[in-house]
C-alpha cells in the first residue's frame, strides 16, 4: 500500500544521536509543522522538551512551564505526524504508567507497526521532567538528566501525547511507549515518568511508515552507532519520580 502523510512517523535524527549528545538544531519547527500537527521532541541544545498538539508546538523550559515555539527555532530530535483518531476507548481509573501501558497494549493493532496515541481526561498524579539548556562542549543525554528538573502534580487535567513503537527501532527511536504531557490550561507539562489516570479518554493513529530526516553536521557524520547502550536509554526514559 503507498504512504500517504496521513499514515506516516517523520522523524528528526535519531535516539542514537540525542543519547550521544548531538543537540544542534538540525531542522526548522517551521518546516516541521508542514510534515505534521502531533508529536514530542526536544529543542535545540536540549532547550526543554517538545510537545505538537493540534498543529501547536510548545517548549516546556527546565522550569516545567509551556512557551509557543516560533518557526525559526530548531529541533535535533522530534517525531511528529498528521494524527488522525482511528479508533477511542474509555480508559478508567489507572495506578500508574505501568499499568495504563498494559491497558495500551490491549488496543494495539500489533507490535510491530507504530502508534501515535493521544490520551485527555483526568489525571490524579502526574510526574513530568525537562531538562536544562545545554552548552558546547556537550555532556550525554544520560548525564544532562542527572541535573533534570522533576515535577508532580495532583488532580488535573490534561494530554498525554506519544508513540508507540516497534522493538525493532532500537537506536533509531524509543522501543516501546514515550509520553510528553501537557496540561489543559497549555501552562504547564514535559516528559511523563509517570501517571495515575482518573478517567480519560485514549485516542489511536496507526502509523505504517518511517520517514528519517538525517542531520548533515560533523557532529552527527562523524558520530559512531556501531552500538546501542539499551540500558542507558532505559535510564534516561524512566527518570526517577519526584519525591
Amino acid at each position: 500500500m503507498p504512504a500517504t502523510s496521513g499514515d506516516t512517523l517523520v522523524q528528526v535524527s535519531t535516539i542514537d544521536a540525542l543519547m550521544k549528545g548531538i543537540y544542534d538544531g538540525a531542522f526548522t519547527f517551521g518546516a516541521l509543522r508542514k510534515l505534521g500537527d502531533f508529536g514530542i521532541g526536544t529543542l535545540d541544545e536540549l532547550d526543554g522538551e517538545m510537545l505538537a498538539l493540534d498543529g501547536n508546538f510548545y517548549q516546556f523550559t527546565a522550569d516545567g512551564t509551556a512557551h509557543k515555539i516560533d518557526d525559526a527555532a530548531e529541533t535535533p530530535f522530534s517525531a511528529v505526524t498528521f494524527f488522525k483518531g482511528e479508533k477511542s476507548a474509555r480508559l478508567g481509573k489507572t495506578e500508574s504508567m505501568a499499568a495504563l501501558q498494559t491497558r495500551l497494549d490491549a488496543e494495539a493493532a500489533s507490535e510491530n507497526l507504530f502508534h501515535a496515541i493521544r490520551i485527555t481526561g483526568e489525571f490524579s498524579m502526574m510526574s513530568f521532567r525537562s531538562v536544562s539548556k545545554q552548552q558546547v562542549p556537550y555532556v550525554t543525554l544520560p548525564e544532562a538528566v542527572k541535573h533534570q528538573s522533576v515535577f508532580k502534580l495532583e488532580n488535573v487535567r490534561g494530554t498525554l501525547v506519544g508513540f508507540r513503537c516497534p522493538p525493532f527501532v532500537k537506536g533509531i527511536n524509543v522501543p516501546g511507549y514515550h509520553f510528553h504531557f501537557i496540561s489543559e490550561d497549555r501552562k504547564s507539562g514535559g516528559h511523563v515518568i509517570d501517571c495515575a489516570v482518573t478517567g480519560a479518554t485514549a485516542e489511536w493513529d496507526v502509523l505504517e511508515n518511517l520517514k528519517l530526516l538525517l542531520p548533515r553536521d560533523e557532529a552527527f557524520l562523524k558520530a559512531d552507532f556501531t552500538t546501542h547502550d539499551e540500558k542507558a536509554l532505559e535510564s534516561v526514559e524512566k527518570a526517577p519520580a519526584a519525591k
